[in-house]
């Protein structure tokens, strides 16, 4: 039977390529829950009809105690069974049998069924839309708090759900049946339940919008914390080397400050709602007890029917304290799904275009026609760039930096679209294909490497998740990274291609991160191939090695690189001179020197920095 519902739902099928809504507002919430409810609307619905079930058979509890009372005043004890042992027996199955049944199928449909399975649907789906989002919409937020935002919204969204669907059936089912069952009896006997649910009614809309409001402002300085605690974390290095503990704490300590006050508001809130709630529970219990006394007084009702009202009353008060701790929950709930929303509900930043097509690399002619770009600033970064690159050409990228040189590859990787002109890969706009074919089609080593917290094997195959075990190690081969390789060793007992890196590869030196990076670009085999300070974190004896098999591996392929050592590229086909995002000079390393511009200048500070170092 567990495993029956625990199959019902499957949380990380492959989610529709649709983002949550991303209007504001209320609207905008509300789409958005129906946007994930709409996907489990019929185990809901089966919670809901379990809920109806457990209301009708918990309203019979208070009416079998008041027959029973009837029965027991008005019955011999030498008849009670045997003329009543039928509706005894009724009593009995409700209570043994039909009751538990409800609350089993419940219980199944939310624990088993909903609770892990919606809660990881969200968190899947969400995740699913975040990570296709552009790089710029990471650069401008926490990591930490993104990740919080994921991780708080699947199981606030569920919660709020089934805590609403739960409750609703309390209120209408048990609270309006209670008060038909008791005016049926007297009209004035149901008055004071009126009144109560009027005073309730008008106690959840007072407090109800601002327990979400502080709830959602908790949510929002409790996701800062977050991340200020995970950028500590992540930049510890930075923060032992400059010795910088007692600055970080005081960073961690104001938005701790901030967290206590807006918690204190919203406990002080809450414990207003407390003790409304119980005094208005003593009113109804007293009202509804003066009530019965003064008709059974009068003759009006029966011993049994106070033995009922009494329980009854008394079990309103217990579900709206219930449903009351439910509201709460719901709206401190939909407080964390508003503010988990400003990283979800997120429309797609550079979407592929509509009908884009799989990027076909014949091959590798790349071209720069009139590109204008500077991250939405006045005075721009690259002005009316023309750049074109044979097919197999080796170019390399010199200027000062800020000139352009990494903005130009980023373009071309498409993080950033062009704010005029256009890029093409063989003929074919880059901004009318998919980012990921782009992508694959382009293989990139960074200067400031980042590993996967995963083996070196998973970190040198990401690039081809399919090579095989020889081809992993021909590429490790080939970076000059078997020798380190074959000593390591991780904290779990773990060695060689089976042991983890640690976070962002801190368990590797920078040469040793640098040549799993050139290993796992070696693995890809892409037809263009970008180089961005390749080599700048080897030491001179690796470096030499590894230029020998980047020299082999650049054939064949278009090569962009950038490097401020100007030796390390001086063999390129190419050279393009960049300043302040114009090209003002290209040709080959002899044909600029002999030029006597820009580059020559360059390269003789640097040689002449060299020779000045050895003399």
């Amino acid at each position: 039977m567990f495993a029956l519902f625990e199959k019902l739902l499957r949380p990380t099928d492959v989610p529709p390529d649709r983002p949550p809504p991303a209007l504001a507002g209320r609207r905008g919430l509300l789409r958005f829950y129906l946007h994930f409810v709409g996907q489990v609307r019929w185990l809901l619905a089966l919670l809901f009809a379990a809920g109806l079930l457990v209301a009708l058979l918990d309203v019979t509890i208070p009416t079998m105690i008041g027959r029973v009372v009837t029965l027991a005043s008005t019955v011999a004890p030498a008849e009670l069974f045997a003329r009543h042992w039928h509706e005894l027996a009724v009593m009995a199955a409700i209570m043994l049998v039909l009751r538990p049944a409800a609350l089993f199928l419940r219980s199944l449909t939310t624990n088993q069924a909903i609770n892990a399975g919606m809660t990881n649907l969200i968190r899947w789906q969400s995740h699913w839309h975040v990570v296709r989002q552009s790089w710029t919409f990471f650069q401008n937020d926490f990591a930490g708090r993104i990740a919080n935002r994921v991780m708080q919204t699947g199981p606030s969204l569920r919660e709020s759900v089934v805590s609403a669907t739960n409750a609703v059936w309390y209120i209408i089912v048990y609270g309006a049946s209670a008060v038909v069952m008791l005016a049926s009896i007297d009209w004035r006997l149901a008055m004071p339940m009126l009144v109560w649910f009027v005073g309730y009614g008008l106690m959840l809309r007072y407090f109800v919008p601002r327990m979400r409001d502080r709830s959602r402002a908790m949510s929002e300085v409790r996701s800062a914390l977050t991340g200020r605690i995970v950028d500590s974390y992540t930049n510890i290095l930075t923060v032992k080397l400059f010795a910088r503990a007692r600055d970080e704490d005081d960073f961690v300590r104001e938005t701790i400050d901030e967290h206590t006050a807006t918690f204190r508001r919203q406990l002080r809130m809450t414990t207003r709602y407390i003790i409304t709630l119980n005094l208005l529970n003593a009113c109804l219990i007293v009202a509804t007890t003066g009530a019965a006394l003064l008709l059974w007084r009068d003759g009006a009702i029966a011993v049994g029917t106070v033995a009922m009202a009494l329980p009854l009353a008394w079990q309103i008060s217990n579900m709206a304290g219930w449903v009351g701790d439910n509201v709460t929950a719901i709206f401190e709930n939909v407080g964390v799904v508003q503010e988990g929303m400003r990283s979800i509900a997120v429309a797609r930043q550079m979407p592929d275009a509509p009908g884009a097509k799989e990027l076909e690399v014949r091959a590798g002619h790349i071209q720069f026609q009139h590109v204008r770009f500077g991250y939405g600033t006045s005075r721009g970064v690259l002005h009316d760039l023309n750049l074109d690159i044979a097919p197999g050409e080796r170019v390399g990228l010199v200027g000062h930096s800020g000139a352009g040189k990494s903005t130009l590859v980023n373009l071309l990787l498409h993080f950033h679209a062009p704010e005029a002109g256009q890029i093409l890969i063989d003929g074919q706009d880059i901004a009318s294909v998919t980012q990921e074919s782009l992508r694959t089609q382009i293989a990139m080593v960074t200067q400031d490497t980042s590993l996967l917290h995963r083996s070196i094997r998973d970190n040198i195959r990401y690039g081809r998740p399919w090579a095989s075990e020889a081809e992993v190690l021909a590429a490790a081969r080939q970076a000059e990274a078997t020798d380190f390789i074959d000593q390591l060793e991780d904290w779990d007992g773990r060695r060689g291609l089976d042991a983890h890196v640690g976070e962002r590869g801190v368990k590797l030196s920078g040469g040793q991160r640098q040549r799993i990076a050139i290993a796992r670009v070696i693995l890809k085999n892409a037809p263009i191939l970008v180089l961005d300070e390749a080599t700048s974190a080897l030491d001179s004896e690796v470096e030499a090695a590894i230029q020998g098999q980047l020299q082999s591996l650049m054939q064949g392929r278009t090569v962009i690189a950038i490097a401020h050592r100007l030796s390390t590229i001086a063999q390129m086909d190419r050279l393009i001179v960049l300043e302040h995002g114009r090209i003002v000079e290209q040709g080959t390393h002899a044909a600029l020197l002999a030029h006597k511009g820009a580059y020559a200048r360059m390269w003789g500070r640097q040689s002449g920095g060299f020779q000045e170092a050895a003399d």
